[in-house]
C-alpha cells in the first residue's frame, strides 16, 4: 500500500464521526458570561415574571357615542374597569344615556371570581340614577349576580339577575363578537335586552321586555388602545310611565373606543 493510499484511509476515518452525527443534534448554547447572583424565591418570581398572586388594573370605555335618528340625538357611554389577580378581583361597569333632557344611567360593582376557563362569575350591587324634565326621577339599588365570559366560537357574553326593594326584579343580558376584516379594521355586532319583573312609573319602566338594542358598529384601530368607530343601532324602548308608548327606530351612530 503507498503512502497515498494510506493518507486517504486515515482521512476517512477520521471524517466518519461527522459523517454519521445527525444534521438535526442539538448544539448547547454557549455558557453565560455572568452567572445570576444568588436569590430569593420572591426575588426570583419578580425577575422572571413568574407571580401568580400579581395585581392588575384596567379600565375599557367600550363605547363612548353620539348617535343620530328619530328626531332624537343622544349621547352614550359603557365603560367598565378591573382590579385584581387571575382569579379575584373587584369589577365596576357603567352605563348610560343622555337624551334632550332625559339622563338614564347605571353603576355596579363587582367581587369577580374566575371559576373556569374563560369564565367569572360575580356577585355585588347595582345602583341607578338619572334625571327627567320633572326632576323627581328616583334612584334604585339592586343586589346582583351574574357570570361573564368567552362562549364558544368567541363570543362574548355578560348575564345578570338583579333583586331589588318592594320585590323588584331584573335580568340583563348582553353579548357581542369581533369579526377581523383586517389587522385594524373590525366589525362588531352586538345585542343587549333588559327584562324587568314589574312596572316602574317613576323610571318609565314597563313589565317583561323594557329595552333591547342591536347595534353594529365598524371600528378602525389608530392602536389597539384607541379606535374610532361608526355603525348603527336598532333600539327599542317601551315607556313604563302613564303613555305607555313604545319607541322603535334605528339611529346612526359615531364614536371613540379606548382602553388601558
Amino acid at each position: 500500500m503507498t503512502p497515498k493510499n494510506i493518507l486517504s484511509l486515515l482521512l476517512c476515518f477520521a471524517a466518519a464521526p461527522a459523517l454519521a452525527q445527525p444534521a438535526n443534534e442539538h448544539v448547547p448554547p454557549a455558557p453565560p458570561q455572568h452567572e445570576m447572583p444568588a436569590m430569593s424565591d420572591a426575588e426570583m418570581a419578580h425577575v422572571m415574571q413568574m407571580d401568580d398572586d400579581a395585581k392588575f388594573a384596567m379600565f375599557k370605555l367600550d363605547d363612548f357615542e353620539h348617535s343620530y335618528g328619530n328626531d332624537m340625538n343622544a349621547t352614550a357611554w359603557n365603560a367598565e374597569a378591573s382590579y385584581g389577580g387571575d382569579f379575584d378581583k373587584l369589577w365596576l361597569r357603567s352605563e348610560g344615556e343622555r337624551e334632550s333632557r332625559r339622563t338614564d344611567a347605571r353603576i355596579e360593582a363587582f367581587w369577580d371570581h374566575a371559576f373556569a376557563s374563560f369564565w367569572d362569575w360575580q356577585l355585588g350591587v347595582r345602583h341607578d340614577f338619572g334625571s327627567g324634565p320633572q326632576r323627581n326621577v328616583p334612584d334604585r339599588s339592586w343586589a346582583a349576580f351574574g357570570v361573564q365570559g368567552l362562549a364558544p366560537y368567541w363570543f362574548e357574553i355578560e348575564a345578570t339577575a338583579y333583586v331589588g326593594d318592594g320585590g323588584r326584579t331584573a335580568a340583563r343580558f348582553r353579548a357581542e363578537y369581533e369579526l377581523l376584516l383586517t389587522q385594524r379594521l373590525i366589525l362588531q355586532p352586538e345585542i343587549e335586552l333588559n327584562w324587568y319583573g314589574h312596572r316602574d312609573r317613576a323610571r318609565a319602566i314597563s313589565t317583561g321586555l323594557s329595552d333591547a338594542e342591536f347595534g353594529l358598529r365598524l371600528r378602525y384601530e389608530i392602536r389597539r388602545e384607541i379606535a374610532p368607530y361608526v355603525g348603527v343601532a336598532w333600539k327599542h324602548r317601551s315607556d313604563g310611565g302613564e303613555s305607555g308608548m313604545r319607541a322603535n327606530g334605528a339611529q346612526l351612530v359615531t364614536g371613540l373606543r379606548l382602553w388601558f
